[in-house]
């Protein structure tokens, strides 16, 4: 087959939906099929073609719903004169997307969508963009889901797509990243105790990930001898948000002089970041927004119990891989996840104490998601519904 896969961003930009095509074109390319992706330009990508998966770039700023640059106009020609057989759109409100919604009946190619959770389905400024979307919806030849109950299934379902043109295809996690053994002391790089229980986060210090809250719970835990170890990019941000205020210092040295508990802040390789997965006793997340995480596949390739607030479709994966747990979570109008600090603090010393319980998720999780959720097996899941649709 000849595919496309659209998307705003890729490597080596870092991200999730960055990290689900990247993984995709990949191993979709390993099968034997030709991958293009089209993307943004990118001023540290020296490179036109991948491990197999050919790029198509454009310079478009933004995300523009209507064609606003010689750019935007250049890619939509492009779309319009694909000889494929597949082109998938990843992620709505995005350019990649947007561009496409009013030329989807015009492109010769089998339409697909995958469109990660409609973030902004409840913001009054995208109000608009939904209202479109009900017609537009309706031009693909498929619609790519990644749970069964969340906001943009829902949404097709209430705009009567056919059930036909609705499939569920999950995150994952790369076998080739988490099988092989790790030869990284983690903690000894990081100066970290070697009997210190490890409490992990990894996502991006964008403001929505949970950092501040991941701090207020672990603080407010009685957990003792212990480190929460937060990795991502853009440390900088956060910085300036939350670690340069007054009193966050004050806590932390006091917690650190009597509790044991020590806070680190880092940005690490992909190779550490999965050393970190490995020797951490704990995950905790404590997101916001999310559609479906893929870090939580990750603590299952991981044999790592996780804890988190019921964000995109988080109770969904804790029940598929029986790997973790839902803190006490509250919800506001636009659809955001807030952690109740105190209940969430009760959650974790509740999983802490529990040994045993930790174990048999660790072990029961790392089994579940090597029969259905690593990228090789997700992989011939969109191979499968791509043969489908050709048929």
């Amino acid at each position: 087959m000849k595919i496309y896969h659209c998307v705003e961003s890729y490597y080596p930009a870092v991200g999730g939906m960055q990290e689900v095509v990247k993984q995709l074109s990949e191993r979709l390319v390993k099968l034997g099929h030709e991958v293009t992706v089209l993307t943004r330009y990118h001023k540290d990508r020296v490179f036109s073609e991948l491990n197999g998966v050919k790029l198509k770039t454009f310079n478009i700023e933004g995300n523009p719903t209507e064609i606003n640059s010689k750019e935007a106009q250049d890619y939509v020609d492009f779309l319009l004169n694909i000889e494929g057989d597949i082109v998938t759109f990843f992620a709505a409100q995005q350019w990649a997307t947007n561009l496409a919604l009013p030329i989807l009946n015009q492109i010769k190619a089998k339409k697909v969508s995958v469109p990660t959770g409609y973030s902004g389905l409840y913001w009054p400024e995208f109000k608009e963009y939904f209202e479109k979307m009900k017609t537009h919806i309706h031009g693909y030849d498929m619609n790519v889901y990644l749970s069964n109950d969340y906001r943009d299934i829902n949404y097709a379902r209430e705009n009567k797509v056919d059930d036909s043109k609705i499939i569920i295809i999950p995150n994952g996690a790369a076998a080739d990243e988490f099988l092989p053994e790790t030869k990284i002391n983690i903690k000894k790089e990081l100066g970290i105790r070697e009997n210190d229980f490890l409490l992990l986060l990894v996502g991006s210090y964008t403001g929505w990930k949970g950092h501040r809250e991941a701090i207020e719970i672990f603080l407010k835990s009685k957990l003792s001898n212990a480190t929460l170890l937060m990795i991502g990019n853009n440390y900088e941000y956060f910085k300036r948000q939350y670690i340069k205020h007054p009193s966050f210092g004050l806590r932390v040295f006091f917690n650190q002089l009597f509790g044991g508990k020590r806070i680190i802040f880092n940005y690490l390789k992909r190779e550490q970041t999965v050393a970190a997965y490995k020797k951490a006793n704990m995950f905790l997340f404590p997101s916001n927004v999310e559609c479906s995480p893929i870090v939580l596949f990750e603590c299952a390739a991981s044999k790592l119990p996780f804890l988190s607030t019921d964000v995109g479709n988080s109770a969904e994966i804790a029940s598929w891989t029986k790997g973790g747990e839902i803190m006490p979570t509250i919800k506001d109008d636009k659809g955001f996840s807030h952690a109740d600090i105190n209940a969430s603090a009760k959650a974790l010393n509740e999983l802490y104490n529990n040994h045993s319980k930790r174990k048999t998720m660790a072990e029961d999780s790392f089994k579940i998601w090597q029969e259905k959720y690593s990228w090789e097996v997700i992989a011939k899941d969109y191979e499968t519904m791509y043969l489908n649709l050709l048929k």
